[in-house]
């Protein structure tokens, strides 16, 4: 089971609550399923109708009175039900005390899509596409960041006696190919020795120890290799050498005009969001604090510290394999969200992604 933290939470928090809190809780609890549900504010004639409270409308009315107070609710409108604040959505995504589980049906279709991939690129198109349809919202996922990466082959295909193809596959799914040309001819022989030299330099590897190790096979080369030796480690080095090109694939981004409503001109409108998800490296640094497995990072509203997105709540976690992180994953949109089924689509996605492109 995928643990759940909130902003600035390293684990579930323990919770010692008199009984009415608990009752008062079970309120905002009811008023927050209502209202993703309906996105209507929610009176106390309708949650006593709705759930088994087992208390009368006047309490219901005074607990309402008490959750506004403290600011857990609002009331947006004059005689009008009331709504959750990000202040009450924190307080039931810190209380969910058990994610819900995906249907095995759904958990079929994550491992049938995901398996049908052919290369990283498409896995991780896949990958949103899927996100966004289980959740509803829009699905951003960060490529594979090399710098946490290890080298698992090497492979240099003559193309002819003097061109090579250097192609690098490491371990979170990212293929690298480099075309290298010699200084002079090379005999099969030759190109054999250098693949073994290099294959045994590098892998294992992660990726600034495997550049280190490129360069020291390139000032230790035998003399007759080494002219060429140099030019295939100069390019070897410019490609494992971590490169500020971290790239998002997003998905769904048309879900956001299904919640057109919930993004007020008070939280800056749909457009800010949109603006927003173009900037990717806004959402890289949101995506930043995602960097665990098994642990899924809930940050509503002003908690993004992102101007454009005080209207919204980003639900991720990191996707990788064998205790290494690869990325982060995860699904923005509106406050008003499901949180216990996103927190579970998310963190199912994760697993089988990094999974996935373990095995490759």
């Amino acid at each position: 089971m995928a643990r759940t933290r909130g902003q600035g939470l390293e684990s579930r928090e323990v919770y010692r609550v008199s009984a009415t809190e608990e009752r008062r809780f079970e309120i905002l609890r009811a008023i927050v399923e209502d209202y993703v549900a309906t996105q209507e504010p929610i009176g106390s004639k309708a949650l006593v109708d709705r759930h088994k409270l087992g208390v009368s409308s006047a309490t219901v009315r005074n607990d309402m009175a008490v959750l506004e107070a403290e600011g857990y609710i609002t009331q947006p409108h004059t005689s009008s039900g009331r709504v959750p604040t990000d202040k009450g959505y924190r307080l039931f995504v810190d209380r969910i005390s058990e994610i819900k589980p995906l249907s095995a049906a759904e958990r079929r279709a994550i491992i049938s899509v995901l398996d049908g991939s052919v290369d990283l690129d498409d896995a991780l198109r896949r990958s949103v596409k899927l996100l966004a349809k289980l959740t509803r919202q829009v699905a951003v996922i960060q490529y594979p960041v090399l710098s946490a990466a290890r080298v698992r082959h090497l492979e240099m295909v003559t193309l002819s006696p003097s061109r090579l193809l250097l192609v690098v596959i490491v371990d979170n799914g990212r293929v690298e190919q480099r075309m290298v040309v010699l200084n002079e001819d090379h005999t099969d022989g030759d190109i054999a020795r250098m693949r073994d030299l290099f294959s045994a330099a590098l892998h294992g590897k992660r990726l600034a120890e495997a550049s280190a190790a490129v360069a020291e096979l390139a000032n230790d080369a035998p003399q007759d290799l080494r002219g060429a030796i140099m030019n295939i480690a100069t390019v070897l080095v410019e490609t494992l050498v971590e490169r500020g090109d971290d790239r998002l694939v997003l998905g769904g981004t048309s879900n956001l005009a299904k919640s057109a409503a919930d993004f007020t001109p008070t939280v800056g409108g749909m457009d800010t969001v949109l603006e927003a998800l173009e900037e990717q490296v806004v959402v890289l640094k949101i995506l930043a604090h995602s960097q665990q497995m098994g642990q899924v990072t809930v940050q509503i509203g002003e908690e993004t510290k992102t101007e454009n997105l005080r209207g919204t709540s980003v639900v991720s976690t990191g996707y990788g394999a064998s205790g290494t992180v690869f990325g982060g994953v995860g699904v923005l949109g509106p406050t008003r969200m499901d949180y216990p089924g996103t927190i579970a689509s998310v963190a199912a996605v994760a697993k089988y992604i990094g999974e996935v492109l373990a095995e490759r």
